[in-house]
């Protein structure tokens, strides 16, 4: 009984996902406690799948409601708040048909996800572009402004000229194609829920790369956020030159 079993578990381990409901149909009626396990295993994964497909086909609302435009972007950023480093700007043009599983606001994804989601939008999307503006930048013009900056550059580096565009909250001054601006975008749309991806997994591999400069602030955990060791560090060694001096006049 346990080789059949196991037989079993391996059909199913080995299967796409057409075949498992094959199998979940061959095996629903068997009254062997392993299989009828297996058969609950899989038919549960086949809910979420199934869950998960339609999650993502409601957070294409905005895109199907604007469909008569050819290329949407989706719009966001990552890196407002930090003392230290820049804020980075995604822009993403999607296919009308891309239903990317698991793309979601970037701060409900773990780090693993982002960075295998990051590989899947590079390689789906019809263009993707990013604008950075850097700490001096963030100082002279402030983060709003900056902000705005780096959005315009993202758009104006894509391979292709959108005619709308779907923005996290804001309406970016000085693009002169139309905007819609949607609260909680990230979490409501698959065009910025992407763009939340890129400009996050972008900014944080910056923020690994600025640790190995000034490891004493911690930036690869903290990606210059004001973490109770970061403010420490800030303290005791005072700024360098990623952080922000805009930000850290209330700790130096």
């Amino acid at each position: 009984m346990e080789e059949k079993i196991s037989a079993v578990k391996d059909l199913f381990e080995n299967a796409d996902e057409n075949t498992v409901r094959e199998l979940i149909k061959e095996y629903g009626a068997s009254e062997k406690a392993g299989i009828i396990k297996l058969v609950e295993k899989y038919t549960k994964q086949l809910e979420k799948l199934e869950a998960e497909r339609m999650r993502v086909e409601n957070m294409l609302a905005f895109e199907k409601e604007n469909s008569m435009y050819a290329n949407i972007c989706g719009i966001d950023e990552a890196g407002r708040g930090p003392l230290a480093g820049p804020v980075v700007a995604a822009a993403v043009v999607l296919p009308k048909d891309a239903r990317i599983l698991y793309v979601n606001d970037s701060k409900q994804l773990s780090e693993k996800k982002r960075e295998e989601l990051y590989g899947v939008i590079m390689k789906e999307a019809i263009s993707v572009d990013v604008g950075i503006a850097s700490p001096a930048r963030i100082d002279e013009i402030n983060i709003l402004q900056a902000d705005y900056e780096a959005m315009r550059d993202a758009v104006s580096k894509l391979s292709v000229q959108p005619d709308l565009l779907l923005n996290d909250a804001v309406i970016i001054p000085g693009l002169d194609m139309k905007q819609i601006s949607i609260i909680k975008g990230d979490a409501k749309s698959l065009s910025i829920a992407a763009a939340s991806i890129i400009a996050k997994v972008t900014r944080d591999r910056m923020m690994y790369e600025y640790d190995k400069l000034y490891p004493e602030y911690g930036f690869a955990s903290n990606k210059g956020y004001g973490s109770q060791a970061h403010i420490a560090a800030l303290k005791e060694y005072g700024p360098c030159p990623i952080h922000r001096n805009s930000f850290i006049g209330n700790f130096v």
